[in-house]
């Protein structure tokens, strides 16, 4: 018993460690290029573990469950997925078109309205009744003409979440959760496979699987968080900042051609021999 909680726990570190596989974080930085807030760059790591587990937790979990079998043509896919998204990142990364969506769909879903002026007129007749901000609901004293609340919106129980994720916009939280959900994909057979040879019981072996996503999303964190520190630097420094943008395009571009021609000819998915080997 001993030996299979040190084994399960020990999926959280190597969850740690593969968050910093190449491909993982080239990949990250093309996203994570587009903002100056360490805060969202760590939420973008937040988003990314979360698809990366998703997707270990369903292929793997059917591998160790049902004893499903990725023939070789389909798991040499599934990694080619990989080299594909990097590839197409690169491009909308040094086209500029990641930028452009950023500005004109992500911000155009959390408009920002005039600022409204605090300085109240005492006179203005205050009452007390039910408010509510989304779902959260309170009774608060406040006065209309003009219309104010004393008090700070921010500091209701969904704040945190709105704060982290809402100003993102829909597009920029579903694109790390879609590129996690294609590294996942890539690596979840080998992850199971893995797990099958040191632990039989499909509970443990899952409860692996949930520690070792725990592990990436973790991982992720730390490292967008280190990336968000200079581009966030470097976003009032207009030259230092397309720089850094066009370095993280170049690089999953030219890693994504590497990745392709990897799989497609040395690993022999384009051919009539493939050869995969999980890793």
């Amino acid at each position: 018993m001993i030996g299979l909680l040190s084994i399960v726990a020990l999926g959280f570190f190597l969850g740690i460690r593969h968050a910093t596989d190449a491909d993982h974080v080239i990949a990250v930085s093309t996203i994570v290029s587009r903002y100056r807030s360490v805060k969202h760059a760590v939420a973008i790591g937040a988003l990314w573990g979360v698809g990366h587990t998703l997707t270990i937790l369903l292929v793997g979990g059917g591998i160790i469950l049902f004893g499903w079998v990725i023939p070789p043509r389909i798991g040499l896919s599934m990694e080619l997925s990989v080299g594909l998204m990097l590839m197409l990142l690169g491009v909308l990364n040094l086209t500029g078109i990641l930028q452009w969506i950023t500005n004109n769909i992500s911000h155009a879903q959390h408009p920002h309205g005039a600022s409204e002026d605090h300085d109240h007129d005492c006179a203005a007749t205050q009452h007390s009744h039910a408010h509510t901000h989304g779902d959260y609901v309170h009774i608060q004293t406040h006065a209309h003409d003009p219309e104010f609340h004393p008090h700070d919106p921010g500091h209701t129980p969904l704040s945190w979440l709105d704060s982290h994720f809402g100003r993102l916009g829909l597009y920029n939280i579903v694109r790390p959760l879609v590129v996690g959900l294609v590294h996942g994909l890539a690596g979840s057979a080998a992850v199971a496979l893995l797990v099958l040879t040191t632990i039989r019981n499909p509970k443990w072996a899952l409860a692996y699987l949930l520690l070792f996503g725990a592990g990436t999303i973790a991982g992720m964190m730390l490292i967008t968080g280190a990336m968000g520190v200079p581009f966030a630097y470097a976003e009032s420094r207009s030259r230092l900042s397309h720089g850094l943008r066009v370095a993280s395009g170049v690089a999953s571009l030219g890693f994504g051609l590497f990745i392709v021609y990897h799989i497609g000819f040395v690993s022999g998915l384009f051919t009539s021999h493939p050869n995969w080997i999980p890793r």
